[in-house]
């Protein structure tokens, strides 16, 4: 122990470390040499001490007072260069994130409300809004002439009509502010010098997935407009696999800005010394409960563009049965899982029983496994909300779908998202050394 403090004091003079790629040093050291010849060397970039984590007892070590970064038997100074204006570059990748989220909920909102197919008509820059009486019959006598009106709103009032398009027009708005907060600053960054080589191809990539969700967000309410609601039981609605392209490529945006924004505000935490195989799979666990918790959110497209959740308000049976009598009721068979509300419904069900399970899964590996510091938060954190996102999904389908549960829920899937992805970043840098 002696050496283990003579260390510390080596590493207190110096002020800081690199990589502490040797532990022969201390094998003369009989009461911690067990201890440490198989430990690993735990980073803890913003304090705590040396501290090292037994790779077989999961026990830890603590030397010495509170350092910045690893320990190295050289104590010497590593230089990490600074990107230039990266926290500001990482604060406005945040705050896109935290607008296309913004604009995944008022998406979900405007569906539940049945909003969506009361503009009848797009334009890049954006309507203009109605602002007298004739300007507004005007509006209204467009509505007129498509089947949402023809087959379900013949009886729907002039102030009933000015909320659901206020609804559709706040929504696209919405959109084009995201385009305006998003183009500005890259602009600024870009002529700046803010951006390396990566980031450049990353910044077009966003740009290029902004003006594809906006126009498929258009695509998707084109279906609506059409004239193909010719049988009594049809109910003017969204294409729901349109539904989902554009619910997935929200999604693909906000995972993409998320993570950048992490690159720079909260880079991962590192692991130092051999790790443990466990370790690497449990980072692919990580991972697959990400693109689980990515499958059943957009499995959720579906029930929405469905109406599926009005249907088999009971849980966990669906009515008196576990596997409903209709589930099989189109042909060919394929189509039930896409177009039959009941399919749909029961297949949502599934997923998030077994993303649940997976999570609680990963949770419970996530304590016996050594892995970087913040990322055993991270893991609490997703099977908290993945629980929590299930009670709500339940207590939505119970009380037959109001808007406030069911926007709540949606919600639920882009933070239970988001922690995912907390969480794979945070194993970002579990890598194997080259031998």
């Amino acid at each position: 122990m002696y050496n283990c403090l003579r260390l510390a004091s080596c590493i207190a003079r110096t002020g800081t470390t690199s990589t502490f790629s040797s532990f022969s040093a201390f094998k003369t050291i009989s009461p911690a040499r067990s201890f440490v010849s198989n430990a690993l060397l735990v980073s803890k970039p913003n304090g705590g001490g040396i501290t090292f984590r037994d790779a077989t007892k999961k026990s830890l070590l603590t030397i010495g007072r509170t350092f910045r970064t690893p320990v190295s038997r050289y104590c010497t100074k590593p230089s990490v260069p600074q990107e230039r204006g990266s926290k500001a570059v990482g604060y406005w990748l945040l705050g896109c994130s935290g607008m296309v989220f913004v604009a995944v909920i008022l998406g979900g909102v405007t569906r539940l409300t049945e909003s969506g197919l009361s503009m009848v008509t797009w334009k890049l820059l954006g309507e203009q809004m109605p602002r007298t009486d004739a300007e507004w019959q005007e509006e209204f006598d467009r509505y007129q002439q498509f089947p949402e009106f023809k087959l379900k709103n013949q009886d729907i009032t002039m102030q009933e009509f000015k909320l659901i398009w206020y609804m559709e027009y706040g929504h696209r708005m919405w959109g084009r502010a995201i385009g305006a907060f998003y183009s500005i600053p890259a602009l600024y960054f870009w002529t700046k010098g803010y951006f390396n080589k990566a980031m450049k191809i990353r910044v077009l990539a966003f740009g290029a997935l902004i003006g594809a969700q906006g126009l498929m967000g258009w695509y998707m309410v084109k279906s609506g407009l059409e004239d193909r609601f010719h049988e009594e039981s049809d109910v003017p609605r969204v294409s729901q696999y349109r539904l989902a392209s554009h619910l997935g490529f929200a999604f693909v945006l906000y995972s993409l800005f998320l993570w950048s924004a992490l690159d720079k505000l909260l880079p991962a935490q590192k692991l130092v010394g051999q790790i443990p195989a466990a370790t690497f799979r449990f980072k692919g666990l990580a991972h697959a409960t990400k693109a689980a918790v990515f499958l059943t959110a957009l499995s959720g497209a579906f029930v929405a563009g469905l109406d599926a959740g009005l249907i088999y308000n009971s849980f966990p049976k669906m009515a008196d049965r576990w596997i409903p009598s209709d589930i099989l009721a189109l042909s060919p068979a394929l189509r039930n899982f896409t177009e039959n509300p009941t399919t749909v419904q029961f297949d949502h069900r599934v997923l998030g029983t077994a993303t649940l399970t997976l999570i609680t899964g990963m949770f419970l590996l996530s304590r016996r496994r050594l892995l970087p510091p913040r990322a055993y938060k991270a893991a609490t954190a997703v099977a908290a909300m993945g629980w929590m996102q299930v009670a709500l999904g339940i207590t939505t389908l119970l009380t037959y779908v109001p808007v406030p549960l069911a926007a709540s829920h949606q919600s639920g899937s882009l933070v239970l998202l988001s922690l995912a992805i907390w969480l794979t970043h945070e194993l970002k840098l579990v890598k194997r050394l080259p031998k």
